[in-house]
């Protein structure tokens, strides 16, 4: 079982296939995803990766908070969430996951907060049908009718479907498809609509109910980060003597 990674949501767009055809795309960004912590069954009574993503502000993160990034060697993170995997499939404290830890073709499970929208009756929030336009029913059409008997059962029964607050509630969509990876951009480009308003953040995982491809890199693709933070890659290119320009 691989690790998942944390996200945000940019917004939607199309892509166009070869035969023309058009496809709906969320695209979401991995910004700075890395590891900031294990959890060992020895010492927590299960296996995890916890994850971090975001900038956040030294000044608004607590002493304790700023220890515990201390010790991964991470800048403060914005957003924090764990992911159980096994044991072989551990990712090392301070690495960066890339977009291309998902393959394109492979399904994936989102997970994240919808959009809230208030108080709302029943036939918006339950998809009621309503009382009869006529008929001796004034004023409460949209009503939600009878919430229960008079003496039996002399009350109304927990979990009953009435007008209410609507959204702002953690919700899974699965068996998405993956549509395009972008490794330089940190994007992801995932077929149809995932949950949360944009700029939200999300978590992105294997698909529970599909098979994981065969491609799928193991325990995942990352890129793991010096001692100072900064990526070996970029650290090469700093380290490269600059062009010589011409007429120098």
């Amino acid at each position: 079982m691989r690790s998942g990674v944390i996200a945000q949501k940019i917004g939607m767009t199309r892509l166009f296939t070869e035969t023309g055809e058009h496809m709906p795309v969320t695209v979401v960004c991995l910004e700075q995803c890395q590891v900031i912590a294990h959890r060992t069954k020895e010492k927590n009574g299960y296996v995890a990766l916890q994850l971090g993503s975001g900038k956040r502000k030294v000044k608004n993160v607590s002493k304790a908070e700023r220890g515990r990034f201390a010790v991964a060697k991470v800048e403060p993170k914005r957003t924090i969430a764990e992911f159980r995997v096994t044991d072989k499939d551990m990712i090392p404290v301070g690495a960066e996951i890339t977009a291309d830890h998902f393959v394109v073709g492979q399904f994936v499970d989102v997970t994240g907060t919808s959009i809230g929208k208030g108080f709302a009756g029943p036939m918006k929030r339950w998809n009621f049908s309503g009382l009869r336009a006529t008929h001796g029913v004034s004023i409460s059409h949209r009503s939600h009718g009878s919430t229960g008997g008079r003496q039996d059962p002399g009350k109304t029964f927990k979990e009953k479907k009435m007008a209410g607050h609507l959204g702002d509630e953690r919700v899974t969509t699965l068996n998405l498809k993956v549509v395009k990876t972008d490794v330089e951009r940190g994007l992801i480009m995932i077929e149809g609509a995932v949950p949360g308003a944009k700029g939200g953040w999300v978590t992105i995982r294997d698909a529970v109910k599909k098979a994981l491809p065969k491609e799928a890199p193991k325990p995942g693709k990352f890129r793991e980060m010096s001692a100072d933070g900064v990526a070996p890659e970029a650290k090469a290119a700093e380290a490269a003597p600059a062009p010589a320009q011409e007429g120098a």
